[in-house]
């Protein structure tokens, strides 16, 4: 996932000191040479299951790269791996049945998965009871980091303990305070070379590669709340090395950037400030991976785009276009960037509305041209059913829409762009509770035509325009900008 809304949120709050995570890679593991492997699995205490595999990184992130429909009990059944996915942190899925005549019920178990085959004795129903199911005694990588897990709590607790004193304390200044400083930082550099033992220990390991997310970064405890954050956010990169690809090929690569974004955002006290403050970020922390290895780099580039254009903060899109006319930079999204630059620069206030006819619920055909309606304002609302914020957004922009004197003024076009048959059933089901609007839908989703036209890139996105003209009046990020210009 991305960072998300909320990191952005202005309120002060007290500082935290995160116990932030950095990476050394072991680059032997990401290579173009990986062979597919299986897992084996020995079914038991269920019926029947379905048996899912979903990768927790990467652009088919929880996503089914592999499946089988049906195992049954007593049964050995082998799912296979595509070489593109390994190594990697994986969620193991079942959907089992009890008896025959039960209800899928789904349970999940997060693997990682390195050199070697994994055999798995499965009971889904305890999915994470190592006394109901377990690993063959010749797997390596999640035995090891099941004991690093262990360990590191154990090392961390020490630690935290220490860490919340000095935060908590209200003598800064004094000798004791001074000397609980002194012991912090012993304590930290004698964690972080644990760290490293850990790491040449599992060194032929994947598993190897989540340790070092653990690093404790240097932290300047004297000065004021905003010092200490400034300080976390200077050392934040010191224990990573952007050289070595296998980085993102880990789940705690996007937790950990999270949680950089997350340190300025804390400093946001005013949107502007917020708007100043994640694109300076993003600079940053790119400028650093392109000293590093070009999937790494161009890693970089992908996460602060999905988060910029999430946020919608044409600011941080700006702060991308620099970086993809460098051949290093090996970004997956470089069409998908080069539009959202090139619809800033072409949708806006003042120009036609591009023309779109789509089929609305009723089953007739819609267009945008030859719509007329007795409003001032046309809303076009992007939405999808599974999309969160789309919900939040609908949740208030729909009963401020019945108001007699918004009703009166505005016409509200809701398109979706669900495409799965689980998200079109959604769309169904929740757009027969929005009476009062028109609903069409895209079947291409956020590929189709009007997607493309209109720089969608996600949901949700509001286009006001005027009702006559069909110029664009405005693209308000929210309800409450919505409102003001509504009148």
């Amino acid at each position: 996932m991305i960072f998300q809304r909320l990191l952005f949120k202005m309120e002060r709050r007290q500082f935290v000191v995160l116990l932030s995570t950095l990476f050394i890679g072991l680059g032997p593991f990401f290579n173009a040479n990986a062979q597919s492997k299986n897992i084996t699995i020995h079914l038991r205490g269920v019926t029947e299951t379905k048996i899912s595999l979903m990768p927790m990184s990467g652009t088919k992130q929880f996503k089914t790269i592999a499946e089988l429909k049906s195992v049954k009990n007593g049964e050995t059944a082998s799912l296979p791996i595509p070489a593109e996915y390994m190594p990697g942190e994986f969620v193991l899925r079942f959907d089992y049945k009890e008896k025959s005549e039960s209800t899928p019920y789904p349970s999940e178990k997060r693997i990682l998965i390195g050199n070697d085959p994994i055999e798995l004795w499965m009971h889904p129903m305890f999915a994470n009871n190592p006394d109901s199911s377990w690993f063959g005694k010749e797997e390596k990588e999640n035995a090891a980091f099941a004991l690093f897990s262990t360990e590191n709590a154990r090392q961390k607790q020490k630690i935290g303990l220490l860490q919340q004193f000095l935060m908590e304390y209200d003598s800064p200044d004094s000798d004791f305070y001074l000397q609980g400083i002194k012991e912090y930082e012993k304590r930290r550099q004698a964690y972080n070379n644990w760290l490293d033992q850990k790491v040449k220990e599992d060194a032929t390991l994947f598993a190897s590669s989540l340790y070092r997310f653990n690093f404790l970064p240097q932290i300047v405890f004297q000065g004021n709340e905003k010092d200490r954050l400034l300080s976390l956010i200077a050392h934040y990169f010191d224990g990573i090395d952007f050289n070595d690809p296998v980085i993102i090929k880990t789940a705690q690569m996007n937790d950990w950037m999270n949680s950089y974004v997350n340190l300025h955002g804390q400093m946001a006290t005013t949107a502007a400030l917020r708007d100043s403050l994640i694109p300076a970020a993003a600079r940053s922390a790119i400028e650093k991976a392109r000293l590093g290895d070009p999937l790494v780099y161009g890693w970089m580039v992908d996460y602060f785009y999905r988060g910029f254009e999430t946020n919608d903060m044409p600011q941080g899109m700006k702060v991308l276009e620099p970086y993809l006319n460098d051949p290093a930079c090996l970004t997956t999204q470089r069409m998908e960037i080069e539009r959202r630059l090139k619809g800033m620069e072409n949708l806006k206030p003042g120009i036609i509305a591009p023309d779109f006819s789509l089929i609305d619920r009723d089953k007739t055909i819609f267009t945008l041209s030859t719509f007329r309606s007795e409003q001032k304002y046309i809303l076009i609302l992007f939405w999808s059913a599974d999309c969160s914020h789309c919900k939040e957004t609908i949740d208030v922009v729909y009963p401020w829409s019945l108001k007699a004197e918004v009703k009166q003024n505005l016409a509200v076009v809701a398109v979706s762009l669900d495409e799965t048959e689980t998200e079109v059933a959604a769309w169904e089901n929740k757009s027969s509770e929005l009476n009062g609007w028109k609903h069409l839908r895209a079947t291409e989703g956020i590929n189709s035509k009007i997607a493309n036209d209109y720089f969608i890139l996600a949901t949700p996105v509001m286009v006001l325009l005027d009702a006559k003209t069909r110029k664009i009046i405005a693209m308000p990020d929210t309800p409450g900008e919505l409102a003001t210009l509504v009148r």
